[in-house]
C-alpha cells in the first residue's frame, strides 16, 4: 500500500528553500479491537451529548473551550485559524547540533521527508551536508494546529523530521530519584558488568516480535474455530506466576545464577548461528581433477630433428672439423 503525504511545505535553510512532502515513518501493528455489550454482543458507540440541552451534537458543530475556573472561554474554528503559527508551511532550521546533545527522552513521532520539486538538488545538498557533518538540524515547524520543535537527520537516502518535546514538557527525574542511594560493592559491579558483557551484541530489531499481538491473533483464530468451547489453558498453557511471587533473593546469588545461565545458553546459540551461517554460505566448488603434465620429448624431438635436417647436421660436423 503506497504511503500518503500528510503535510507539504518547505525547509528554510538560510536563503535556500527546499520543498518537501512529509510521510509518517512508523505505523501501528496492533490488532484493532472495539467494545461490545457482554450480554448480547452489541457494539458500544460513544455519543457527543450536550450537558445543557441534552441533544446529541454532530462533530461539525463542536468548538474548543478553555476553563479558567470561573468562566468558559469558547474558541471557534475561525479563532484557531487566525493564529499565525498554525498557518506556517515552513520547517525553519535554527541551528545544527551534535546528536549526543539531544536527549532520546525528548524524541517523538518521526516523518520521512521527500523532495517535492522537479529539481531535487537543494534537498540532496542539505541531506549530504547533514550526513557529512554528522550533525542534527534543530528546526521549528507547525503541524496539526501546534507549533513544534524538531530535528532533521539522515536515514538511508532520505531526511527524517522527528518531533521533539519542548523543554518544559520534560519532567524532572529528581522527583523520582531515591533519597539515599544504596551501597554497591565492587564485586557486585564486577559481576553485573560481566553479565552485561554476556548480553552485549549488535542491535537487530528484526529479530524481535510483539509476542502479545502474536498470541492475540492466535486467540482470535482459535475462537473462530472453537467458539466458546475454547480451552485457553490448553491453547497457551498455564500462566507463569514466577514474576509475581515478590520473593526477595540475594543480589549476588541472582547475578551468579544469571551469569551461569547465560553461559549455558551460549553454546546452543553459537551452534544455531553456525548452522544459519552455513546455510547462507554458498557451496564450495569441487576442485578440477588434476591431469598429469606431459613430459617434453626432448631427446626424441632432437633425434627426429637431426634426421630430417641434413643442413644442420652438416653444419654441426663442419664445426667439429674446424675445432
Amino acid at each position: 500500500m503506497p504511503m500518503r503525504a500528510i503535510w507539504t511545505g518547505s525547509i528554510a535553510f538560510g536563503l535556500v528553500n527546499v520543498p518537501v512532502k512529509a510521510y509518517g515513518a512508523t505505523e501501528d501493528h496492533d490488532i484493532d479491537l472495539h467494545q461490545v455489550h457482554d450480554k448480547d454482543g452489541g457494539r458500544i458507540r460513544y455519543e457527543r451529548r450536550c450537558e445543557v440541552c441534552g441533544k446529541k451534537i454532530a462533530y461539525k458543530d463542536l468548538d474548543k473551550a478553555y476553563e479558567d475556573g470561573e468562566r468558559t472561554i469558547v474558541l471557534t474554528d475561525e479563532d484557531m485559524d487566525a493564529l499565525p503559527a498554525e498557518k506556517s508551511r515552513e520547517i525553519e532550521v535554527v541551528q545544527f547540533v551534535p546528536a549526543s546533545q539531544v536527549d532520546p527522552l525528548m524524541l517523538e513521532k518521526s516523518y520521512y521527508l521527500q523532495a517535492d520539486s522537479k529539481s531535487p538538488k537543494a534537498y540532496e545538498l542539505l541531506r549530504r551536508t547533514l550526513q557529512d557533518t554528522e550533525k542534527l538540524a534543530v528546526v521549528r515547524f507547525a503541524l496539526r494546529q501546534k507549533t513544534r520543535l524538531g530535528i532533521l537527520r539522515v536515514r538511508s537516502k532520505v531526511m527524517v523530521l522527528q518531533a521533539v518535546m519542548w523543554a518544559d514538557e520534560l519532567r524532572d527525574a529528581e522527583a523520582v530519584a531515591p533519597e539515599k542511594s544504596p551501597r554497591i560493592s565492587e564485586q557486585e559491579l564486577k559481576m553485573s558488568a560481566s553479565l552485561v558483557d554476556q548480553y552485549s551484541s549488535d542491535f537487530t530489531p528484526h529479530e524481535f516480535q510483539d509476542d502479545y499481538q502474536v498470541q492475540l491473533q492466535a486467540l482470535i483464530e482459535a475462537k473462530i474455530e472453537q467458539g466458546e468451547d475454547l480451552d485457553t489453558e490448553a491453547t497457551f498453557g498455564s500462566p507463569d506466576q514466577s514474576s509475581e511471587s515478590g520473593e526477595v533473593i540475594d543480589l549476588m546469588e541472582a547475578l551468579k545464577r544469571s551469569i551461569d545461565g547465560r553461559k549455558a545458553k551460549a553454546p546452543a546459540k553459537a551452534a544455531k548461528d553456525g548452522k544459519a551461517a552455513a546455510a547462507k554460505k554458498p557451496a564450495a566448488k569441487k576442485p578440477a581433477k588434476k591431469t598429469a603434465a606431459k613430459k617434453p620429448a626432448t631427446k626424441k624431438a632432437t633425434a627426429k630433428e637431426a634426421s630430417s635436417s641434413p643442413h644442420k647436421k652438416k653444419a654441426s660436423g663442419s664445426g667439429k672439423k674446424s675445432a
